[in-house]
């Protein structure tokens, strides 16, 4: 059951649901419209896939500590800056974790945890990240800090073991840099084995605290699907998965093809795709790490062919170096996954010249939001097709 439109205090300020005033169909309808305005492309481009119940949706909560008046606070940025938005509860966060940071800011008070000051550069805690497994109820904690030194680091742990059975590890992450970054490049771990798991379909993943997981699964699942549908794979074809992450595109190709080769460039999640590769016993997987303008015309040198190029790149979209090479490549179809529409609409035009856009499906993945994840398919022009066919 849905909940009541506009219970949240806080969302016109910290920008985070900025549409939650708009009865959930509207939204819908409003990113469709969207995608034709920018596409161009009104008979290809589907009406969006909505949820159920789009709220709580998010498998990974944010909040950020800081000091108003002499006052501990935790909450969220305000949109466009760094000023905290005092709030201990999100409607889009699970509620799971939305209670976990309740309970971790009271004791943050109770044991009179240093609060990081950003405008001074001072203290320690800075902010606390929550992950949660959908499926399988596991959860992480990552509590990001300027140093090691947390005060009270086994009282806080323990009490919340204690109360919390699903917490599965608990990270201290130390982010010594005075950035907008959230998170640093060293992990302790504190409880737990550093990690936990969900599942998404039939496959088991393995999440770390640096490695990149979708955070709304349910949608997930429905892109992935898509996906694969649109790709219309035979079974012997040799595919790759650019921005492949921990491997979740990767897996769920696999039973499809004959091969599949991801590449990305954070080491951590090519770790866990390895690790994740195992888990789900899949054989013909390969996974590089790397970033993908320097690894893909090496792997095509290796591989001599594509027939179908998964993307699913930043909110940066291609960098040129990636469409000249896959040009070069000329696989039958590419699958655009985009989480930026502007980014894939630039993207298209540098292609059109090879492919013609045969259908675009947007998926809400963000509701609340102004954004909107999109499954585009792009085939291969036909006179390429058959100049192709005729060597």
């Amino acid at each position: 059951m849905q909940k009541k439109i506009n219970e949240c205090i806080t969302s016109n300020i910290c920008g985070a649901c900025s549409i939650l005033n708009i009865p959930y169909k509207e939204q819908l309808d409003m990113k469709t419209k969207m995608l034709k305005e920018l596409l161009g492309e009104n008979e290809i481009i589907y009406n969006t896939i909505g949820m159920t119940n789009p709220y709580g949706y998010r498998n990974k909560a944010k909040y950020v500590f800081g000091i108003k008046k002499s006052k501990n606070v935790m909450g969220f940025f305000e949109e466009g800056s760094h000023k905290i938005v005092a709030n201990e509860k999100c409607m889009i966060h699970n509620e799971i974790a939305n209670d976990i940071a309740q309970y971790i800011f009271k004791l943050v008070n109770k044991y009179k945890v240093s609060i990081y000051n950003e405008d001074n550069n001072t203290g320690v805690l800075r902010h606390c990240i929550i992950k949660v497994g959908i499926n399988t109820n596991e959860v992480m904690i990552i509590l990001v800090t300027t140093n090691k030194r947390l005060g009270r680091q086994k009282d806080i742990v323990n009490d919340i073991i204690k109360k919390y059975t699903n917490v599965k590890t608990i990270v201290q992450n130390i982010n010594e840099k005075r950035t907008s970054a959230i998170l640093g490049d060293k992990n302790i771990k504190l409880y737990g084995n550093g990690y936990i798991y969900d599942t998404l379909g039939k496959y088991k993943f393995k999440i770390s605290p640096l490695s990149f997981y979708q955070v709304n699964p349910i949608q997930t699942e429905k892109l992935y699907n898509i996906a694969i549908e649109l790709a219309n794979l035979k079974g012997n074809e040799i595919v790759y998965d650019l921005y492949c992450g921990i491997g979740t595109i990767s897996l769920f190709v696999s039973e499809y093809v004959g091969r599949v080769y991801g590449v990305e460039s954070v080491k951590d999640a090519v770790k866990d795709a390895n690790e994740n590769k195992k888990i789900n016993n899949v054989k013909n997987v390969e996974f590089l790490v790397g970033r993908v303008e320097y690894i893909l015309p090496k792997l095509f040198e290796q591989t001599k062919r594509a027939d179908a190029i998964f993307v699913d790149p930043p909110r940066i979209g291609l960098d040129d170096k990636t469409i000249q090479t896959i040009l070069k490549i000329m696989p039958n179809k590419i699958i655009y996954i985009s989480c930026n529409p502007e980014t894939l609409a630039r993207d298209i035009k540098l292609l059109n010249d090879k492919y013609i856009l045969k259908k675009v499906q947007p998926v809400d993945m963000f509701p609340h939001t102004k954004h909107v994840e999109c499954v585009a398919m792009l085939e291969k022009c036909e006179k390429y097709v058959k100049k192709l066919t005729n060597v």
